[in-house]
């Protein structure tokens, strides 16, 4: 299903032979979505849309496979993925024919979406010129080898947002969370900073708060806009990093960061407490009191 700027709200139909409006000269980006136990649409999807045109003038494709993901078998949905892939790419080609080129393809897969991605990404030797995937599907992935799930090398650029753990806490509705997180970075004035670190420990303890690189440049991006941090990835040996962000726990998600760092003259102890306040442009403020 077929969305642009000239027909934003209602879908043209499309498939390897009627590439229909698609404008094979601009960027194109495939939305996967995953596993459907309920064979309800996804909810996000019109949103994922309507932001995505928001950012730029592309081709916006809605891969709707939602009779291979409708079924409360879980293992039925994962064998489909393959069969999704080898469809997406006969369309591809097609669109390679007409004058394509795979570094203006873009894959967003979410849950089983995501493996569908890097299926597409493998046959074409991760010449694709990106893919994200959020939250991809844990079961019958995990511990795989690259052949059988996304991979980092199935595009010139990969990334992943894990906001969710998976198996007894897979129909919570914190397993969409990764895509909400990505809504919020089509939007304007709400982007969520991600700090490279080692792990989870270190970044909250505050060791990670340069992005290895000078105060100067941006931290990675969460998002639409995180390939703007490739080329510092090409940099590192491998080209890769796991980087953890905080969000707020309702929408937009995105908050600020602020690292304060007090040292003391002296080493005699003192009772007593320090308050940090905080005053935004519009006058709000926030403190936070540290107790000793």
């Amino acid at each position: 299903m077929l969305y642009t700027r000239r027909n934003p709200t209602c879908a043209q139909a499309i498939n390897s032979t009627v590439l229909g409006n698609l404008n094979v000269t601009k960027k194109t980006i495939f939305t996967v979505h995953g596993f459907r136990p309920t064979g309800s649409p996804p909810v996000w999807m019109e949103d994922l849309v309507e932001g995505l045109l928001s950012v730029d003038d592309m081709n916006v494709v809605v891969v709707d496979w939602n009779q291979g993901a409708t079924t409360v078998i879980y293992n039925h949905a994962s064998r489909k993925t393959r069969k999704v892939a080898i469809v997406l790419k006969e369309f591809i080609d097609q669109m390679l024919a007409e004058g394509a080129s795979l570094d203006d393809i873009y894959m967003i897969g979410v849950s089983l979406g995501a493996h569908v991605a890097g299926f597409v990404g493998k046959m074409y030797n991760g010449q694709l010129g990106r893919i994200t995937g959020l939250d991809p599907a844990g079961p019958l992935f995990n511990g795989r080898p690259p052949e059988d799930r996304l991979d980092p090398g199935d595009a010139q650029f990969v990334d992943v947002i894990h906001s969710d753990i998976d198996g007894m806490q897979y129909f919570k509705c914190d397993h969409q969370r990764s895509v909400y997180l990505y809504l919020s970075s089509l939007r304007e004035n709400c982007t969520i900073t991600a700090y490279p670190c080692d792990s989870y420990r270190d970044y909250r303890n505050g060791k990670c708060v340069n992005c290895g690189i000078s105060q100067t440049e941006s931290c990675p991006l969460l998002g639409y806009y995180a390939d703007n941090w490739k080329d510092y990835l090409r940099e590192r040996d491998p080209p890769m990093t796991k980087a953890f962000f905080d969000t707020a726990e309702e929408k937009p998600f995105c908050i600020y960061h602020y690292f304060v760092d007090i040292i003391t003259w002296n080493k005699n102890i003192r009772r007593g407490s320090i308050t940090i306040k905080l005053r935004d442009k519009a006058g709000n403020t926030t403190e936070s009191k540290i107790n000793q």
